[in-house]
């Protein structure tokens, strides 16, 4: 691991998060790293937060400088727009970050014009990298990768600036092409479970056959490719009812494809889940399906594992560094609709699935905890 030499007390130390565009999956993670943060420093906030998106974000207590940033279905329109925030959170910087000790990049874009800004005002720069916008972006808008190309160079530079790279897994250095940047790496998360609060509500054998995606609908959650599953998977389990719990880009082309194949009986769509709720659906399925093209480290995968719901996974992302297949949970091989529906059938029929919940809950309750995330990031910032 880098190490960042502040030699700064516990009661001094100072932290910029730098957070956008905040979306309504994007939440949850930033509030967990503010509460890590704030453990240990004084905490300050500027994040831009997509318009009308209801984020759920708990920044109570903490100096928060929010811009709007509009989305848009056009990634021209939506490049410029990214851009313009990079403008505008930026003079906030020059003033907020002026008292700062570090300055911590939250994001998964380029943000150079912010990276410059901290290192003109001789600042330690983390870029802590939840997920590749690069790959999201043109997933979501069905673009070439040479349409992204500004972001790419402005993404190049940042990382080039940055002191250190915080990713959620090794695997991921070459899943997202950071190769060149291994040796200011590290491996830490921000995620962690209230376990008082989660509680177990309804026994795996008394719930119905559910078998659930929550997330956003978009392209490069494998949305769609999990609803074209479904007919492949009634033909060997005709009992099964399914739930789709989310939002986004797909939400009408979805709808368009059960009307088609007559799944309405057998498909719920509940729109987007506000966070609170989403226990509720948890301790209602018997199988949870998150068939992405890439991730991070999901949270919902954690939450299911904890309310003892077992898990079905693409193996990208952190996801094996959690999920080993008949063991804590279930990896598929790909995402087409195929191999979804052939490995929903095959965990369903596991023989010993209490074993498999048990490794996994007792997983979460080992290492998702608030003092190991708070710890690792101690350990990165520095010597407090």
């Amino acid at each position: 691991m880098t190490d960042i030499p502040i030699k700064m007390s516990r009661e001094h130390l100072a932290t910029c998060v730098i957070a956008y565009p905040v979306s309504k999956a994007f939440a949850t993670p930033l509030s967990n790293t503010e509460k890590i943060l704030r453990s240990f420093s004084d905490v300050r906030v500027i994040t831009g937060t997509i318009e009308d998106a209801r984020v759920e974000t708990d920044l109570s207590g903490v100096r928060t400088y929010g811009v709007q940033h509009k989305t848009t279905t056009n990634v021209f329109v939506w490049i410029l727009r990214y851009l313009l925030l990079e403008v505008r959170i930026s003079l906030i910087m020059a003033k907020v970050a002026q008292k700062a000790d570090v300055c911590i990049f939250f994001m998964e874009g380029g943000a150079l014009l912010p990276v410059l800004i901290a290192k003109v005002l001789g600042k330690k720069t983390i870029r802590v990298v939840p997920s590749s916008i690069l790959k999201e972006t043109a997933k979501s808008h069905k673009i070439k990768r040479v349409a992204l190309l500004p972001l790419i160079c402005l993404q190049t530079i940042a990382y080039a600036l940055s002191d250190m790279i915080v990713l959620y897994s090794p695997d991921l250095i070459k899943e997202w092409g950071l190769e060149k940047h291994k040796n200011k790496i590290c491996i830490a998360h921000e995620h962690f479970l209230d376990f008082d609060t989660l509680k177990i509500r309804k026994e795996y054998k008394k719930r119905d056959n559910f078998v659930g995606y929550i997330g956003r609908l978009d392209e490069e959650k494998g949305a769609l490719n999990f609803v074209r599953a479904i007919p492949e998977i009634m033909k060997e389990k005709d009992d099964l009812e399914f739930i789709i719990g989310g939002d986004g880009w797909l939400r009408d082309e979805i709808e368009k494809y059960i009307r088609k194949e007559n799944l309405g009986d057998k498909v719920k769509l509940t729109g987007w889940i506000p966070h609170g709720e989403i226990p509720d659906y948890l301790n209602t399925l018997k199988l949870v399906v998150l068939p992405s093209y890439t991730e991070g480290l999901p949270n919902l995968m954690l939450e299911a594992m904890a309310y003892g719901t077992p898990v079905l996974a693409t193996p990208v992302g952190s996801i094996q560094d959690v999920i080993k297949d008949g063991e804590t949970g279930f990896i598929m091989q790909d995402n087409s609709p195929e191999c979804i529906a052939e490995n929903v059938v095959r965990a369903l029929d596991h023989p010993d699935m209490e074993c498999v919940m048990g490794r996994a809950e007792a997983l979460v309750a080992q290492t998702f905890t608030y003092k190991a995330a708070t710890e690792r990031y101690k350990e990165i910032i520095g010597d407090i």
